[in-house]
Protein backbone atom coordinates (compact mmCIF):
# COMPACT_ATOMS: atom_id res chain seq x y z
CA UNK A 1 0.00 0.00 0.00
CA UNK A 2 3.11 2.32 0.60
CA UNK A 3 6.15 1.82 -1.16
CA UNK A 4 9.33 4.15 -0.58
CA UNK A 5 12.15 3.20 -3.54
CA UNK A 6 15.50 5.10 -2.45
CA UNK A 7 13.71 7.82 -1.49
CA UNK A 8 16.31 10.33 -0.28
CA UNK A 9 16.67 13.63 1.25
CA UNK A 10 20.05 16.01 1.81
CA UNK A 11 19.55 18.68 4.21
CA UNK A 12 21.77 21.83 2.99
CA UNK A 13 25.05 22.11 4.22
CA UNK A 14 26.30 25.17 6.77
CA UNK A 15 29.13 26.11 8.64
CA UNK A 16 28.85 24.14 11.25
CA UNK A 17 26.65 20.97 10.27
CA UNK A 18 24.53 18.79 12.78
CA UNK A 19 24.86 15.58 12.75
CA UNK A 20 21.44 15.92 10.76
CA UNK A 21 23.37 18.02 8.08
CA UNK A 22 26.12 15.19 7.93
CA UNK A 23 23.97 12.27 6.82
CA UNK A 24 22.04 11.57 3.63
CA UNK A 25 18.61 10.07 4.21
CA UNK A 26 17.94 7.63 1.90
CA UNK A 27 14.69 5.12 2.86
CA UNK A 28 13.35 1.52 1.12
CA UNK A 29 10.19 0.17 2.73
CA UNK A 30 7.49 -1.65 1.40
CA UNK A 31 4.07 -1.44 3.78
CA UNK A 32 0.92 -3.72 3.12
CA UNK A 33 -2.49 -2.60 3.24
CA UNK A 34 -3.72 -2.34 6.97
CA UNK A 35 -0.54 -2.86 8.50
CA UNK A 36 0.77 -1.00 11.73
CA UNK A 37 4.40 -0.18 11.35
CA UNK A 38 6.51 1.59 13.82
CA UNK A 39 9.56 3.53 13.24
CA UNK A 40 11.76 3.92 16.02
CA UNK A 41 15.36 4.55 16.12
CA UNK A 42 17.93 7.42 17.65
CA UNK A 43 17.18 11.11 17.56
CA UNK A 44 18.64 12.54 13.89
CA UNK A 45 18.25 8.92 12.77
CA UNK A 46 16.00 10.07 10.03
CA UNK A 47 12.67 9.03 11.61
CA UNK A 48 10.89 12.72 11.45
CA UNK A 49 12.34 13.19 7.66
CA UNK A 50 11.33 9.97 6.59
CA UNK A 51 7.36 10.86 8.16
CA UNK A 52 8.06 14.47 6.60
CA UNK A 53 8.83 13.50 2.78
CA UNK A 54 5.55 11.05 3.42
CA UNK A 55 3.26 13.86 4.24
CA UNK A 56 4.85 16.56 1.92
CA UNK A 57 6.01 18.86 3.84
CA UNK A 58 10.03 17.96 2.91
CA UNK A 59 10.74 17.58 -0.85
CA UNK A 60 12.30 14.48 -1.62
CA UNK A 61 15.90 14.84 -3.49
CA UNK A 62 15.53 11.46 -5.22
CA UNK A 63 13.82 8.35 -5.48
CA UNK A 64 9.90 7.46 -5.62
CA UNK A 65 6.68 7.44 -3.32
CA UNK A 66 3.67 5.86 -3.82
CA UNK A 67 0.48 4.96 -1.83
CA UNK A 68 -2.16 2.71 -3.07
CA UNK A 69 -0.15 2.86 -6.27
CA UNK A 70 -0.33 6.60 -6.67
CA UNK A 71 3.07 8.25 -7.12
CA UNK A 72 2.09 11.18 -5.23
CA UNK A 73 5.73 12.53 -4.40
CA UNK A 74 5.17 15.94 -6.05
CA UNK A 75 1.72 16.82 -4.62
CA UNK A 76 1.05 18.97 -1.67
CA UNK A 77 0.50 18.13 1.52
CA UNK A 78 -3.42 18.93 1.73
CA UNK A 79 -3.93 16.63 -1.72
CA UNK A 80 -1.71 13.48 -0.39
CA UNK A 81 -4.25 10.74 1.11
CA UNK A 82 -3.40 10.49 4.51
CA UNK A 83 -3.71 12.38 7.74
CA UNK A 84 -0.92 13.00 10.25
CA UNK A 85 -1.29 13.16 14.12
CA UNK A 86 0.92 15.02 16.40
CA UNK A 87 2.36 15.22 19.92
CA UNK A 88 0.36 18.52 19.55
CA UNK A 89 -3.33 17.95 19.13
CA UNK A 90 -3.67 21.07 17.04
CA UNK A 91 -7.00 21.60 18.06
CA UNK A 92 -8.66 25.50 17.03
CA UNK A 93 -9.02 26.76 21.08
CA UNK A 94 -12.19 28.95 19.88
CA UNK A 95 -14.05 25.99 18.06
CA UNK A 96 -16.47 23.43 19.82
CA UNK A 97 -15.30 19.76 19.70
CA UNK A 98 -17.83 19.05 16.85
CA UNK A 99 -16.85 21.60 14.79
CA UNK A 100 -12.70 20.63 15.38
CA UNK A 101 -13.92 17.49 13.91
CA UNK A 102 -15.57 18.57 11.51
CA UNK A 103 -12.73 20.46 9.74
CA UNK A 104 -11.65 17.15 8.72
CA UNK A 105 -14.48 17.20 6.19
CA UNK A 106 -14.20 20.80 4.93
CA UNK A 107 -11.96 23.54 5.82
CA UNK A 108 -15.16 26.19 5.90
CA UNK A 109 -17.13 23.82 7.90
CA UNK A 110 -19.89 24.06 5.08
CA UNK A 111 -21.30 20.41 6.38
CA UNK A 112 -24.39 18.30 4.81
CA UNK A 113 -26.74 16.43 7.23
CA UNK A 114 -24.77 13.38 6.29
CA UNK A 115 -21.11 15.05 7.41
CA UNK A 116 -22.80 16.18 10.70
CA UNK A 117 -24.03 12.28 11.28
CA UNK A 118 -20.87 11.25 10.40
CA UNK A 119 -19.33 13.45 12.73
CA UNK A 120 -21.15 12.28 15.55
CA UNK A 121 -20.25 8.63 14.31
CA UNK A 122 -16.55 9.17 14.57
CA UNK A 123 -16.69 10.63 17.80
CA UNK A 124 -18.97 8.03 19.11
CA UNK A 125 -16.10 5.76 17.61
CA UNK A 126 -13.58 7.40 20.01
CA UNK A 127 -15.72 7.79 22.59
CA UNK A 128 -16.31 11.84 23.03
CA UNK A 129 -19.70 11.77 21.94
CA UNK A 130 -20.81 13.28 25.20
CA UNK A 131 -18.13 16.36 24.33
CA UNK A 132 -19.20 17.30 21.17
CA UNK A 133 -20.09 20.88 22.18
CA UNK A 134 -17.56 21.92 24.68
CA UNK A 135 -13.88 23.68 23.74
CA UNK A 136 -10.90 21.93 24.18
CA UNK A 137 -9.83 23.99 26.95
CA UNK A 138 -12.74 22.04 28.95
CA UNK A 139 -10.98 18.81 27.83
CA UNK A 140 -7.86 16.88 29.03
CA UNK A 141 -4.92 15.64 27.68
CA UNK A 142 -6.30 12.58 26.36
CA UNK A 143 -9.87 13.66 25.61
CA UNK A 144 -8.54 16.14 23.05
CA UNK A 145 -6.22 13.33 21.20
CA UNK A 146 -9.27 11.64 20.98
CA UNK A 147 -11.10 14.57 19.63
CA UNK A 148 -7.60 14.58 17.08
CA UNK A 149 -8.29 11.11 15.95
CA UNK A 150 -11.60 11.55 14.96
CA UNK A 151 -10.87 14.47 12.88
CA UNK A 152 -8.01 11.84 11.10
CA UNK A 153 -11.02 8.98 10.48
CA UNK A 154 -13.20 10.93 9.33
CA UNK A 155 -11.32 12.64 6.65
CA UNK A 156 -11.36 8.42 5.57
CA UNK A 157 -7.46 8.39 4.30
CA UNK A 158 -6.00 4.87 3.32
CA UNK A 159 -2.71 5.80 5.65
CA UNK A 160 -2.51 7.55 9.28
CA UNK A 161 1.00 8.92 10.24
CA UNK A 162 1.27 9.09 13.83
CA UNK A 163 4.52 11.47 15.20
CA UNK A 164 4.85 10.12 18.75
CA UNK A 165 0.83 11.44 19.57
CA UNK A 166 0.83 10.20 23.13
CA UNK A 167 4.12 10.32 24.36
CA UNK A 168 3.01 13.16 26.51
CA UNK A 169 0.18 10.72 28.37
CA UNK A 170 0.45 9.06 31.72
CA UNK A 171 1.32 5.17 30.97
CA UNK A 172 -2.34 3.92 31.27
CA UNK A 173 -4.04 6.89 28.99
CA UNK A 174 -1.28 6.10 26.93
CA UNK A 175 -1.67 2.24 26.69
CA UNK A 176 -5.50 2.89 26.10
CA UNK A 177 -4.82 5.43 22.92
CA UNK A 178 -2.83 2.84 21.54
CA UNK A 179 -5.22 0.48 22.16
CA UNK A 180 -7.54 2.44 20.63
CA UNK A 181 -5.03 3.14 17.45
CA UNK A 182 -5.04 -0.38 16.80
CA UNK A 183 -8.75 -1.13 17.24
CA UNK A 184 -9.91 1.65 14.71
CA UNK A 185 -7.06 1.00 12.34
CA UNK A 186 -7.87 -2.86 11.98
CA UNK A 187 -11.23 -2.41 12.02
CA UNK A 188 -11.58 0.33 8.63
CA UNK A 189 -8.44 -1.29 7.22
CA UNK A 190 -6.55 2.10 7.58
CA UNK A 191 -2.23 1.44 7.04
CA UNK A 192 -0.46 3.20 9.82
CA UNK A 193 2.98 4.51 10.39
CA UNK A 194 3.76 5.33 13.84
CA UNK A 195 7.05 7.21 14.77
CA UNK A 196 7.87 6.05 18.30
CA UNK A 197 10.74 5.81 21.08
CA UNK A 198 9.01 3.32 22.99
CA UNK A 199 9.43 -0.49 21.86
CA UNK A 200 6.94 -1.22 24.55
CA UNK A 201 4.46 0.76 22.74
CA UNK A 202 5.66 -0.49 19.39
CA UNK A 203 5.12 -3.93 20.99
CA UNK A 204 1.96 -2.99 22.19
CA UNK A 205 0.55 -2.57 18.57
CA UNK A 206 2.86 -3.11 15.75
CA UNK A 207 2.93 -5.86 13.29
CA UNK A 208 6.25 -4.64 12.35
CA UNK A 209 9.07 -2.68 12.88
CA UNK A 210 11.34 -0.40 10.85
CA UNK A 211 14.49 0.31 12.87
CA UNK A 212 16.19 3.84 11.36
CA UNK A 213 19.81 4.45 12.06
CA UNK A 214 22.11 7.00 10.57
CA UNK A 215 19.77 7.73 7.43
CA UNK A 216 18.41 4.59 6.31
CA UNK A 217 16.47 1.55 7.75
CA UNK A 218 18.88 -0.87 8.93
CA UNK A 219 15.67 -3.70 10.50
CA UNK A 220 12.69 -4.11 9.22
CA UNK A 221 10.51 -6.91 10.01
CA UNK A 222 7.59 -8.48 12.69
CA UNK A 223 7.89 -6.21 15.75
CA UNK A 224 7.93 -9.60 17.72
CA UNK A 225 11.09 -10.54 16.40
CA UNK A 226 12.80 -7.29 15.64
CA UNK A 227 12.61 -6.03 19.13
CA UNK A 228 12.60 -9.19 21.20
CA UNK A 229 15.38 -10.58 19.09
CA UNK A 230 17.18 -8.03 17.83
CA UNK A 231 20.59 -8.91 15.61
CA UNK A 232 21.56 -5.75 14.21
CA UNK A 233 24.49 -4.03 16.23
CA UNK A 234 23.50 -0.86 16.31
CA UNK A 235 19.59 -1.84 17.07
CA UNK A 236 21.21 -3.89 20.15
CA UNK A 237 22.87 -0.74 21.79
CA UNK A 238 19.48 1.17 21.36
CA UNK A 239 17.36 -0.90 22.85
CA UNK A 240 20.05 -1.61 25.80
CA UNK A 241 21.36 -5.10 24.81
Amino acid sequence: MLTLKQLSHHYAQTDQPTQAERTRYIFDLEVEKGEIVALLGPSGAGKSTLLAMIAGFLMPDSGSLTIAGQAIKHQPPSERPLSLLFQDHNLFPHLTVFENIGLGIHPGLKLSQEDKDNIQAAAARVGIQQYLDRLPEQLSGGQKQRVALARCLIRNRPLLLLDEPFSALDPALRKEMLELVHALAKEQQITVLMVTHSPDDALKIADKCAFIAQGKINVFGPAQQVLTEPEDGELRRYLGH
